[in-house]
């Protein structure tokens, strides 16, 4: 038997046939255009994300030339925080996306701060006032937009983020519908009690009508219509906002099991069952997943926003790499980065920081800088972004990695130096859309448990520290912290 899994992510879709042994079979993917209307802003069509969608699976059952009608289950995850509005007949969109990386409700955080909501609201979602999350932006929305907001009062226009979106255009229109790990995203959400909280609601303007049901992460939860779904006539059988779905991927099913994603950006999980645990040092408490049985799990989560996406910046933005996959052999040319700090801030700064108004600095320039330290330093920023959140966890005797960026043998030696303990790569780094198969393999019975799943995660590489490099590593992230205090409070 096998499953399809959907990974609507933050540059691309992502579409795999996951077998029964938890294997790839085969892959599709297709990226779609990032929009940056205003420094600061970040917005996607939610046309194109579809269109990404139906091109990336079509591109995958192609290349695995199986019959779709042995397929069991469709299993959706998704990049986290992003809205979305459409029309609840038409399902066309009124306007773009705001992105979770969008920064443009900088303002309303901080007046919602200053007339002391931020304890509540941190009380009840686990959260805290930032642009990342999705209420912010609804609240940007009704405030700047009141003509279109008008029709989601009046229940023309529903409200989600990428899984209902999805859901709704396969099912067209059938379903609304969310998980408890992307509701628990939005600041909308009671996240002791797993519903929706009308409390919040208020507080942000967001009518609750407008707002997706809450379902649990596997089981039959909604069911594609052909028509509008390539012919595909499948059991959507489990959803999971992103980074759930790579610590359900990683099998991190016990109590303190821990995952770092590198993607777009960087997240560290870690699994803490059926306790609501709480963080002073600006790690978020969220939902990780809800069994059909009602139990829910929690996670710990340090958020950070720009690390595979400074990457991408090189790449698309500055062209001085052609590909992300050379930055490991181009970086390698050079014994350091020389004294050059890159401070990837481009839309703030995440955990353990929380400074929305933080920028991209890049520091220690001269003029022997070539683009080999640059493409070192922004490696080498990526691994210091995941120790400041690491520090503030308990201590980690491993750290499995998956994402893209996993790939690279010089990132995660680095990333295993920095840390001091040995950084775990499995044998399939998209553990992200496995995650989502495995939830819709539970939902139609590929899986009997997550006890069958662990089986399926096999070691690629383990990267040892070297403890000659400890010395060098620690002076070269002592000059970044430097660097981090230079970048905040920019704009």
């Amino acid at each position: 038997m096998t499953v399809l899994a959907i990974d609507a992510g933050t540059t691309g879709v992502t579409a795999l046939v996951v077998t029964s042994e938890g294997l790839i079979a085969a892959k599709g993917y297709q990226e779609f255009s990032q929009h940056f209307p205003q420094p600061g802003w970040v917005e996607h069509s939610p046309e194109e994300i579809w269109q990404a969608t139906l091109e990336s699976t079509r591109t995958c059952l192609k290349a695995w030339g199986g019959d779709p009608a042995t397929l069991a289950g469709l299993g959706i995850t998704n990049q986290r925080e992003t809205v979305l509005l459409w029309d609840r007949e038409t399902l066309g969109s009124p306007r773009r996306a705001i992105v979770w990386q969008d920064r443009r409700t900088a303002d309303i955080c901080e007046r919602l701060k200053a007339e002391g909501h931020e304890p509540r609201v941190a009380e009840l979602t686990g959260l805290r006032l930032d642009p990342y999350f999705s209420g912010t932006k609804l609240a940007w929305l009704a405030e700047h937009e009141p003509n279109t907001w008008a029709l989601v009062e009046s229940g023309r226009y529903a409200v989600g983020t990428v899984d209902s979106y999805l859901v709704a255009r396969m099912t067209r229109g059938t379903w609304h519908i969310t998980d408890v790990s992307n509701a628990s995203r939005t600041l909308l959400f009671d996240l002791a009690k797993g519903e929706w909280s009308d409390e919040l609601c208020t507080l942000f303007g967001v009518p609750r009508d407008a707002l997706p049901q809450v379902v649990d992460n596997w089981g039959e939860l909604a069911r594609t219509d052909p028509r509008s779904f390539l012919d595909l006539d499948l059991p959507v059988a489990g959803i999971a906002g992103d980074q759930q779905s790579a610590l359900f991927g990683q099998t991190c099913f016990d109590v303190g099991d821990s995952k770092c994603t590198y993607g777009t950006g960087s997240f560290i999980l870690t699994n803490t069952g059926s306790s609501l645990e709480r963080s002073d040092a600006g790690l978020l408490s969220t939902a990780a997943w809800r069994s059909p049985g009602g139990d829910l799990t929690y996670a710990l989560e340090g958020a950070i926003f720009v690390t595979g996406a400074a990457v991408q910046w090189l790449r698309d933005g500055l062209q001085i790499v052609g590909t992300a996959a050379e930055t490991a052999a181009i970086a390698a040319t050079v014994e350091s980065s020389d004294g050059v700090v890159f401070v990837p801030a481009l839309t703030g700064l995440g955990a353990p920081h929380w400074d929305p108004r933080a920028r991209g600095t890049i520091l220690g320039l001269t003029r022997g800088t070539t683009r080999a330290h640059l493409v070192r330093a922004t490696l080498e920023a990526i691994t210091f972004e995941v120790r400041d959140v690491i520090d503030t966890m308990p201590a980690l005797t491993s750290m499995a990695v998956d994402g893209g960026a996993a790939a690279n043998d010089l990132l995660c030696q680095l990333q295993a130096d920095l840390l001091g303990v040995p950084v775990q790569r499995p044998q399939i780094v998209e553990t992200t859309a496995l995650g989502a198969a495995f939830m819709a393999g539970l939902g139609t019975g590929v899986w009997e448990s997550t006890d069958d799943l662990r089986s399926s995660w096999q070691l690629d590489r383990s990267f040892s520290p070297d403890p000659a490099a400890q010395e060098r590593t620690a002076a070269a992230y002592a000059l970044w912290q430097k660097g981090v205090e230079r970048a905040k409070a920019w704009a």
